[in-house]
Protein backbone atom coordinates (compact mmCIF):
# COMPACT_ATOMS: atom_id res chain seq x y z
CA UNK A 1 0.00 0.00 0.00
CA UNK A 2 1.45 3.49 -0.68
CA UNK A 3 -0.27 6.18 1.76
CA UNK A 4 -1.07 9.80 0.50
CA UNK A 5 -2.08 12.82 2.96
CA UNK A 6 -5.23 14.29 2.73
CA UNK A 7 -3.63 17.55 2.35
CA UNK A 8 -1.36 16.55 -0.62
CA UNK A 9 -4.91 15.95 -2.60
CA UNK A 10 -6.20 19.61 -1.22
CA UNK A 11 -2.81 20.86 -2.47
CA UNK A 12 -3.26 19.50 -5.91
CA UNK A 13 -7.13 20.51 -5.82
CA UNK A 14 -6.09 24.21 -5.31
CA UNK A 15 -3.88 24.11 -8.11
CA UNK A 16 -5.54 22.44 -10.42
CA UNK A 17 -8.70 24.89 -9.28
CA UNK A 18 -7.02 28.18 -10.85
CA UNK A 19 -5.08 26.30 -13.45
CA UNK A 20 -8.12 24.70 -15.43
CA UNK A 21 -9.54 28.48 -14.92
CA UNK A 22 -6.16 30.26 -16.17
CA UNK A 23 -5.11 28.11 -19.07
CA UNK A 24 -6.83 26.75 -22.21
CA UNK A 25 -5.71 22.91 -22.46
CA UNK A 26 -2.90 23.59 -25.19
CA UNK A 27 -4.82 20.70 -27.87
CA UNK A 28 -7.47 22.72 -27.55
CA UNK A 29 -5.51 25.95 -27.96
CA UNK A 30 -3.90 24.65 -31.07
CA UNK A 31 -7.40 22.98 -32.17
CA UNK A 32 -9.34 26.58 -32.26
CA UNK A 33 -6.52 28.30 -34.10
CA UNK A 34 -6.92 25.58 -37.24
CA UNK A 35 -10.44 26.36 -37.11
CA UNK A 36 -9.99 29.92 -37.26
CA UNK A 37 -7.72 29.51 -40.41
CA UNK A 38 -9.98 27.44 -41.67
CA UNK A 39 -13.06 29.46 -40.90
CA UNK A 40 -14.73 30.94 -44.14
CA UNK A 41 -17.11 33.59 -42.34
CA UNK A 42 -15.11 37.33 -41.96
CA UNK A 43 -17.19 37.58 -38.87
CA UNK A 44 -16.33 34.47 -37.96
CA UNK A 45 -12.72 34.94 -38.19
CA UNK A 46 -12.80 38.28 -36.23
CA UNK A 47 -14.40 35.93 -33.14
CA UNK A 48 -12.05 33.56 -33.36
CA UNK A 49 -9.01 35.91 -33.76
CA UNK A 50 -10.82 37.61 -30.37
CA UNK A 51 -11.15 33.95 -28.59
CA UNK A 52 -7.64 33.22 -29.32
CA UNK A 53 -6.38 36.51 -27.80
CA UNK A 54 -8.69 36.41 -24.88
CA UNK A 55 -7.40 32.39 -23.86
CA UNK A 56 -3.77 33.84 -24.57
CA UNK A 57 -3.88 36.80 -22.25
CA UNK A 58 -5.70 34.77 -19.54
CA UNK A 59 -2.44 32.61 -19.45
CA UNK A 60 0.15 35.06 -19.26
CA UNK A 61 -1.58 37.02 -16.80
CA UNK A 62 -3.61 34.34 -14.64
CA UNK A 63 -6.82 35.84 -15.45
CA UNK A 64 -10.12 33.44 -15.87
CA UNK A 65 -10.97 32.89 -19.67
CA UNK A 66 -14.39 33.37 -18.86
CA UNK A 67 -16.10 34.98 -16.32
CA UNK A 68 -18.22 31.92 -15.67
CA UNK A 69 -15.61 30.09 -13.40
CA UNK A 70 -17.67 27.44 -13.70
CA UNK A 71 -19.21 24.71 -11.14
CA UNK A 72 -16.08 22.45 -10.12
CA UNK A 73 -16.28 18.76 -11.55
CA UNK A 74 -13.33 16.57 -10.03
CA UNK A 75 -12.65 13.41 -11.39
CA UNK A 76 -10.31 10.89 -9.31
CA UNK A 77 -8.91 7.74 -10.46
CA UNK A 78 -7.90 6.59 -6.87
CA UNK A 79 -5.14 3.55 -7.36
CA UNK A 80 -6.80 0.23 -5.18
CA UNK A 81 -3.11 -0.12 -3.78
CA UNK A 82 -3.79 3.48 -1.97
CA UNK A 83 -4.25 4.75 1.41
CA UNK A 84 -5.36 8.29 1.88
CA UNK A 85 -4.33 9.38 5.25
CA UNK A 86 -4.85 12.33 7.23
CA UNK A 87 -8.55 13.12 6.57
CA UNK A 88 -11.50 12.47 4.43
CA UNK A 89 -11.11 12.27 0.64
CA UNK A 90 -14.28 14.09 0.02
CA UNK A 91 -13.40 16.72 2.38
CA UNK A 92 -9.95 16.94 0.88
CA UNK A 93 -11.26 17.67 -2.54
CA UNK A 94 -13.86 20.04 -0.87
CA UNK A 95 -11.31 22.10 0.63
CA UNK A 96 -8.80 22.25 -2.47
CA UNK A 97 -12.18 23.93 -4.81
CA UNK A 98 -12.79 26.26 -1.33
CA UNK A 99 -9.12 27.15 -1.36
CA UNK A 100 -8.54 27.38 -5.41
CA UNK A 101 -11.58 29.54 -5.76
CA UNK A 102 -10.86 32.18 -2.96
CA UNK A 103 -7.05 32.12 -3.49
CA UNK A 104 -7.22 32.64 -7.20
CA UNK A 105 -10.23 35.15 -6.73
CA UNK A 106 -12.59 33.14 -8.69
CA UNK A 107 -16.12 33.72 -8.92
CA UNK A 108 -17.83 31.25 -6.98
CA UNK A 109 -21.38 30.48 -8.40
CA UNK A 110 -22.86 27.56 -6.57
CA UNK A 111 -26.15 27.79 -4.60
CA UNK A 112 -26.69 25.24 -1.84
CA UNK A 113 -30.48 24.88 -2.49
CA UNK A 114 -31.27 24.40 -6.08
CA UNK A 115 -35.08 25.81 -5.54
CA UNK A 116 -35.02 27.95 -2.74
CA UNK A 117 -31.74 30.39 -4.23
CA UNK A 118 -30.95 32.23 -1.79
CA UNK A 119 -27.65 30.93 -0.01
CA UNK A 120 -24.82 31.08 -2.00
CA UNK A 121 -21.91 28.75 -0.32
CA UNK A 122 -19.56 31.21 -1.36
CA UNK A 123 -16.73 29.13 -2.04
CA UNK A 124 -18.16 27.04 -4.84
CA UNK A 125 -18.41 23.66 -3.00
CA UNK A 126 -19.51 21.22 -2.85
CA UNK A 127 -17.65 19.96 -6.14
CA UNK A 128 -19.50 17.03 -8.52
CA UNK A 129 -16.10 14.38 -7.38
CA UNK A 130 -16.72 11.51 -9.83
CA UNK A 131 -14.48 8.27 -8.42
CA UNK A 132 -13.39 5.49 -10.01
CA UNK A 133 -11.08 2.57 -8.26
CA UNK A 134 -8.40 1.53 -10.89
CA UNK A 135 -5.35 -0.60 -10.78
CA UNK A 136 -2.04 0.40 -9.27
CA UNK A 137 -0.78 3.18 -6.54
CA UNK A 138 -1.36 6.47 -8.12
CA UNK A 139 -3.96 9.20 -7.28
CA UNK A 140 -4.85 11.28 -10.83
CA UNK A 141 -7.25 13.80 -10.20
CA UNK A 142 -8.54 15.67 -12.77
CA UNK A 143 -10.66 19.06 -12.55
CA UNK A 144 -13.03 20.23 -14.76
CA UNK A 145 -14.91 23.58 -14.10
CA UNK A 146 -18.05 23.46 -16.03
CA UNK A 147 -19.86 26.74 -17.45
CA UNK A 148 -23.83 26.62 -17.05
CA UNK A 149 -24.11 28.48 -20.55
CA UNK A 150 -22.91 25.16 -21.91
CA UNK A 151 -24.16 22.75 -19.31
CA UNK A 152 -27.69 23.93 -19.58
CA UNK A 153 -27.89 23.10 -22.80
CA UNK A 154 -27.08 19.37 -22.52
CA UNK A 155 -29.37 16.67 -23.03
CA UNK A 156 -30.58 12.87 -23.01
CA UNK A 157 -32.61 10.82 -25.03
CA UNK A 158 -33.36 7.48 -24.58
CA UNK A 159 -33.86 5.86 -28.16
CA UNK A 160 -35.45 2.23 -28.56
CA UNK A 161 -33.27 0.06 -29.85
CA UNK A 162 -35.09 0.45 -33.40
CA UNK A 163 -33.20 3.98 -33.49
CA UNK A 164 -30.49 3.91 -36.25
CA UNK A 165 -27.14 6.15 -36.33
CA UNK A 166 -29.42 8.68 -38.41
CA UNK A 167 -31.81 9.23 -35.29
CA UNK A 168 -29.01 9.62 -32.86
CA UNK A 169 -27.02 11.79 -35.59
CA UNK A 170 -30.53 13.96 -35.99
CA UNK A 171 -30.50 13.57 -31.86
CA UNK A 172 -27.09 15.68 -31.98
CA UNK A 173 -27.51 17.90 -34.48
CA UNK A 174 -31.24 18.77 -33.31
CA UNK A 175 -29.06 19.51 -29.71
CA UNK A 176 -26.84 21.80 -31.06
CA UNK A 177 -29.24 23.90 -33.33
CA UNK A 178 -31.79 24.45 -30.49
CA UNK A 179 -28.95 25.55 -28.30
CA UNK A 180 -27.73 28.46 -31.15
CA UNK A 181 -25.39 31.00 -29.11
CA UNK A 182 -26.12 29.95 -25.80
CA UNK A 183 -23.36 27.86 -25.20
CA UNK A 184 -21.22 30.31 -26.49
CA UNK A 185 -19.61 28.03 -29.58
CA UNK A 186 -18.04 26.85 -31.18
CA UNK A 187 -18.52 24.32 -29.00
CA UNK A 188 -16.84 21.05 -27.99
CA UNK A 189 -19.45 17.93 -28.16
CA UNK A 190 -19.32 14.99 -25.34
CA UNK A 191 -21.56 12.52 -26.85
CA UNK A 192 -22.19 9.35 -24.53
CA UNK A 193 -24.20 5.92 -25.99
CA UNK A 194 -25.04 3.27 -24.19
CA UNK A 195 -25.49 2.30 -20.14
CA UNK A 196 -28.16 3.95 -18.24
CA UNK A 197 -29.39 6.99 -18.26
CA UNK A 198 -27.22 8.47 -15.84
CA UNK A 199 -24.15 6.49 -17.20
CA UNK A 200 -24.83 8.42 -20.51
CA UNK A 201 -24.60 10.86 -19.23
CA UNK A 202 -20.95 11.04 -17.36
CA UNK A 203 -19.67 9.15 -20.43
CA UNK A 204 -20.54 12.18 -22.64
CA UNK A 205 -18.96 14.41 -20.17
CA UNK A 206 -16.17 12.35 -19.34
CA UNK A 207 -15.62 12.58 -22.98
CA UNK A 208 -14.92 16.08 -22.87
CA UNK A 209 -11.94 15.57 -21.36
CA UNK A 210 -9.99 13.72 -24.55
CA UNK A 211 -7.50 15.71 -26.29
CA UNK A 212 -9.33 17.84 -28.88
CA UNK A 213 -8.46 15.86 -32.41
CA UNK A 214 -7.94 12.48 -30.76
CA UNK A 215 -10.15 10.25 -32.31
CA UNK A 216 -12.50 7.55 -30.47
CA UNK A 217 -9.77 4.13 -30.74
CA UNK A 218 -12.52 1.79 -32.61
CA UNK A 219 -12.54 3.00 -36.30
CA UNK A 220 -16.37 2.88 -36.12
CA UNK A 221 -17.16 5.53 -33.81
CA UNK A 222 -13.56 7.04 -35.09
CA UNK A 223 -15.84 7.54 -38.08
CA UNK A 224 -19.29 8.30 -36.74
CA UNK A 225 -16.89 11.38 -34.64
CA UNK A 226 -16.04 12.78 -37.70
CA UNK A 227 -19.58 12.65 -39.65
CA UNK A 228 -21.29 14.42 -36.49
CA UNK A 229 -18.53 17.35 -36.59
CA UNK A 230 -19.66 18.09 -40.37
CA UNK A 231 -23.09 17.40 -39.86
CA UNK A 232 -23.05 20.30 -36.90
CA UNK A 233 -20.85 22.60 -38.87
CA UNK A 234 -22.92 22.63 -41.79
CA UNK A 235 -25.68 24.39 -39.23
CA UNK A 236 -24.03 27.67 -40.23
CA UNK A 237 -24.42 28.70 -36.41
CA UNK A 238 -20.34 29.94 -35.87
CA UNK A 239 -18.65 30.81 -33.97
CA UNK A 240 -20.60 32.92 -30.90
CA UNK A 241 -23.66 32.03 -33.13
CA UNK A 242 -23.21 34.99 -35.73
CA UNK A 243 -22.69 32.63 -38.98
CA UNK A 244 -19.80 30.51 -40.34
CA UNK A 245 -18.40 27.47 -40.66
CA UNK A 246 -16.87 26.41 -37.10
CA UNK A 247 -19.78 25.67 -34.99
CA UNK A 248 -18.03 22.71 -33.31
CA UNK A 249 -14.44 22.03 -32.89
CA UNK A 250 -14.52 18.19 -32.30
CA UNK A 251 -17.21 15.85 -31.85
CA UNK A 252 -15.92 12.92 -29.05
CA UNK A 253 -17.86 9.54 -28.67
CA UNK A 254 -17.80 7.54 -26.29
CA UNK A 255 -19.66 4.09 -25.78
CA UNK A 256 -20.99 1.44 -22.63
CA UNK A 257 -22.67 -1.96 -23.12
CA UNK A 258 -26.60 -1.76 -22.86
CA UNK A 259 -29.54 -3.45 -22.11
CA UNK A 260 -30.90 -4.90 -25.08
CA UNK A 261 -34.27 -2.86 -24.77
CA UNK A 262 -32.80 0.03 -24.98
CA UNK A 263 -30.03 2.70 -26.58
CA UNK A 264 -29.56 5.68 -24.08
CA UNK A 265 -27.71 8.74 -25.97
CA UNK A 266 -26.65 11.88 -24.18
CA UNK A 267 -24.94 15.43 -25.31
CA UNK A 268 -22.47 17.05 -22.92
CA UNK A 269 -22.08 20.65 -24.34
CA UNK A 270 -18.70 22.21 -23.29
CA UNK A 271 -18.34 25.83 -24.70
CA UNK A 272 -15.09 27.12 -26.84
CA UNK A 273 -13.53 27.31 -22.86
CA UNK A 274 -13.73 23.31 -22.42
CA UNK A 275 -11.26 23.60 -18.98
CA UNK A 276 -9.59 21.02 -17.36
CA UNK A 277 -6.20 20.29 -15.42
CA UNK A 278 -4.91 17.04 -14.28
CA UNK A 279 -2.50 16.07 -11.77
CA UNK A 280 -1.07 12.81 -10.59
CA UNK A 281 0.22 12.16 -7.04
Amino acid sequence: MRSIDAGEITGAIRRLCMKANFELPADLCRTIESCAAKEQSPVGQAVLKTVIENYTYAAQNSLPICQDTGMAVVFADIGQEVMITGGDFTDAVNEGVRRGYTDGYLRCSVISDPLRRASNTNDNTPAVLHVRIVAGDRLTLTVAPKGFGSENMSRLKLFTPAAGIEDIERFVVDTVTDAGANPCPPVVLGVGIGGTAEQAMLIAKRSLLRPAGEHNPDPFYAQLEERFLQAVNRTGIGPQGLGGTVTALCVNIDFAPTHIAGLPCAVNMGCHVTRHAQETL
